[in-house]
């Protein structure tokens, strides 16, 4: 089903403000990804959302990052050695809500040790923690309220299937979470995502929720879910995304491609597909040091998107490039 009420004003936003900033991670490109001073920095930057990944502790509790495991992101190896799976991994599920308040969050690393993105925040001896999911919402409340803005929360169900294997079910366990935070409506200025179509279709069917759905799309060799994204980016499959989600968050290379470097930007079929059914458009991920193949700049990239195929809002490590850039445009 299509909500066009929500369209509307999510419309009325962007026509006022341009498009809407969805902080990635928070700020992610300036400070450790989902910490809350990285939320803060986004908050003060004029992002419109900022996002929280979920996973759920041993104890369900919902915790905001973005891996299952937790090696790349924090301490926990040399806190906790010897409790890593047999793969070597340690996955937040097999510890506490107390024993993960212990850690210090770091810029992201790789298997090396080497870091993701070497030009981002240095400094690993100030400590960052672990936040709840419902710690981030009672924070950006509290931001809201002492500054007076709306920032709105764009949350996602992270691996809803392999959190089943696991005996939990953590689509249940967040909502709760969120109602209980005062997101429970179509409404409330929040969006819910997730890669896995049969557990969004559950989570507006079986557990009945009115929040705003997107269809998280991604492509079917990085196995996030059962889903299969190239049907799903066939104009069968966005109407059928369509009779459950308000719409849809596609990585930028599924709606825009450099062919080559100083080539025209190549659009393809998917954003009008989407326009077609009435679905939102909010790509992922926007980085000024890690802009897609061959793109020339970021203002080509948010040129094409922006102008030629309408998104409605993009997620970005970097907020305060976007809020210049429609902050330029509106003038």
């Amino acid at each position: 089903m299509k909500y066009g009420w929500v369209l509307i004003l999510m419309a009325n936003i962007a026509q006022a403000s341009g498009i809407v900033v969805i902080a990635h991670r928070g700020a992610s490109g300036y400070l450790p990804e989902h910490t809350l001073e990285a939320k803060a920095l986004a908050i003060g930057m004029n992002s419109d959302f900022v996002e929280q990944d979920v996973v759920l502790t041993k104890d369900d509790v919902p915790i905001v990052t973005h891996d299952l495991a937790l090696g790349d992101v924090t301490n926990i190896a040399a806190r906790f050695p010897g409790r890593a799976r047999v793969d070597g991994h340690y996955y937040a599920i097999d510890f506490t809500i107390a024993e993960l308040k212990t850690l210090s969050r770091r810029e992201r690393v790789k298997e090396d040790g080497s870091r993701v993105f070497p030009k981002r925040y240095a400094n690993d001896g100030v400590p960052f923690a672990i936040v709840t999911l419902a710690e981030e919402l009672d924070f950006v409340r509290g931001i809201n309220q002492s500054t007076g803005k709306n920032v709105g929360v764009y949350t996602e169900i992270k691996a809803p299937a392999w959190h089943r294997e696991q005996g939990k079910d953590i689509s249940r366990i967040v909502l709760d979470v969120l109602a209980r935070s005062g997101y429970s409506k179509r409404s409330d200025h929040m969006f819910l995502q997730c890669f896995d179509a049969l557990e969004l279709q559950r989570i507006r069917g079986e557990l009945r929720s009115d929040l705003k759905l997107v269809q998280l799309i991604g492509e079917n060799s990085w196995k996030e879910s059962t889903t299969d994204y190239d049907a799903m980016m066939s104009a069968a499959g966005m109407a059928a995304v369509a009779r459950y989600a308000d719409g849809i968050g596609p990585e930028i290379s599924q709606l825009v491609v450099w062919p080559a470097p100083g080539a025209a930007a190549k659009l393809k079929p998917l954003g009008k597909l989407a326009k077609a059914n009435g679905l939102l458009l909010h790509p992922y991920t926007l980085r000024v040091d890690s802009l897609p193949a061959n793109a020339p700049d970021v203002g080509a990239v948010l040129d094409v998107l922006v102008k030629r195929i309408s998104i409605d809002g993009i997620f970005s490590d970097f907020p305060d490039v976007v809020d210049r850039y429609r902050a330029r445009k509106s003038r």
